[in-house]
């Protein structure tokens, strides 16, 4: 596997592995990773295979992610949702686990990954924020999560936020940007249309929710911009190709 993007300030962490995968030319589905988009499942665990080979050791989890604030915690270090759809977590947008050699997945084709990492307590979390779980805070509801159950102090956590599409083509109504008008530089209206910034908008909430600046690291590549090597789901006009995200300590 030669394309994948990491974070520097992630990978300076031995206690975790991590990557976001990026397009790969000849694999099926130009390595789609998506069991729920119609494609055909033999040829997506053919992908699901070759990235489990890249960490042999992990228990991989999926979540079924439906752009809600709910958050599940993995308790068990077992692999959920990696050969079958119907086995993954339901209803679900956030991971978070402290057990060690699980890796937590995200998918998205323009949505926000964000990846947290708690050195401290050896926490991780995966998030996926779309408008509707921005909108619903499900990173900062998930920082406050990681501090009720495992004591994390929020200025220890290390961030990554993803490639995602940007506000230079995230183009929306006033009915989605509305959502957002309390939260200086959400957005740029343009004529009648708003270009909205996802990721600005959660690296905010990581802020508010107690995260040092220093510890955020944002990717700055947009999905849409950048489809070569990432799935657009607007740049494709729907396409069903997902890139996944994940985070694990390992030990």
């Amino acid at each position: 596997m030669e394309n994948i993007y990491t974070f520097k300030n992630l990978t300076q962490q031995t206690m975790c592995h991590h990557l976001v995968t990026q397009k790969e030319p000849t694999a099926p589905y130009s390595f789609s990773l998506a069991l729920h988009t119609n494609e055909e499942p033999s040829q997506i665990l053919k992908n699901r295979n070759l990235l489990k080979e890249y960490f042999p050791k992990m228990n991989f989890v999926v979540a079924n992610q439906t752009h809600s604030s709910n958050i599940h915690i993995v308790t068990k270090s077992q692999e959920i949702g990696w050969q079958k759809l119907e086995e993954a977590i339901e209803d679900c947008d956030a991971l978070i686990t402290n057990q060690p050699n699980i890796m937590l997945t995200i998918l998205t084709a323009d949505c926000v990954p964000i990846l947290l990492l708690d050195p401290k307590q050896k926490v991780v979390s995966a998030i996926h924020a779309g408008w509707k779980g921005t909108e619903q805070e499900i990173v900062f509801k998930t920082v406050e999560k990681m501090k009720e159950k495992f004591n994390s102090n929020p200025s220890d956590i290390i961030a990554g936020v993803a490639p995602s599409i940007g506000k230079c083509c995230y183009e929306v109504d006033w009915n989605v940007a509305q959502h957002f008008e309390n939260i200086e530089n959400a957005y740029e209206k343009i004529g009648e249309k708003y270009m909205l910034d996802l990721p600005y908008i959660n690296k905010s909430q990581l802020l508010k929710a107690g995260l040092k600046e220093e510890n955020i690291e944002l990717s700055n590549v947009c999905t849409a911009c950048e489809v070569e090597h990432y799935f657009s789901y607007r740049k494709e006009n729907g396409c069903s190709g997902r890139f996944m995200s994940m985070i694990g300590i390992v030990i």
